[in-house]
């Protein structure tokens, strides 16, 4: 671990909320001691839910490599990360993820998760989102040419 790194991601989290682009959080991904993805919430200048600073910074990694793939990485992250960044987190194939702030931390601030944690645990149909299933045979004709398919770039 390099606490400099950690120490950019908290900078990160900084200086952009108090520029208004977003909430207090900041990320940056490390390759072999180098900082090659920076990100910071721009939720609300952006009007994009999903642009949160952990996804912005595998974002801007995978850009400058070219690659949906960040095995060999590391992320720093000014705060335990959300369901949703941690999901992105795992579908980067980082190896190792290093927060600051805890998620009680955040909670105390306003941006409780608690619930969103709980709820992606339950099954489809317990949740609180309505939510049915339609359409399923039709859908899954993709399946069936993606696992055919002899050119398919697997992730």
């Amino acid at each position: 671990m390099n606490e400099a790194f950690m120490r950019e991601a908290i900078a990160l989290s900084t200086a952009n909320m108090e520029t208004g682009e977003g909430g207090p959080f900041g990320a940056v991904v490390v390759k072999n001691g180098e900082i090659i993805g920076r990100g910071w919430n721009r939720v609300t200048s952006s009007n994009d839910p999903t642009a949160h600073a952990e996804v912005i910074a595998i974002r801007d990694a995978c850009a400058k490599f070219g690659t949906f793939d960040l095995s060999g990485c590391e992320i720093y992250a000014s705060c335990e990360p959300c369901p949703m960044c941690l999901s992105a987190i795992y579908w980067a194939r980082l190896d190792k993820l290093y927060f600051a702030a805890g998620r009680e931390d955040a909670a105390r601030a306003g941006f409780d998760d608690e619930w969103i944690y709980r709820e992606v645990s339950k099954p489809w149909n317990n949740r609180e989102l309505p939510a049915e299933q339609m359409l399923a045979d039709e859908a899954r004709k993709a399946f069936d040419i993606w696992k055919d398919k002899k050119d398919r770039t697997d992730y």
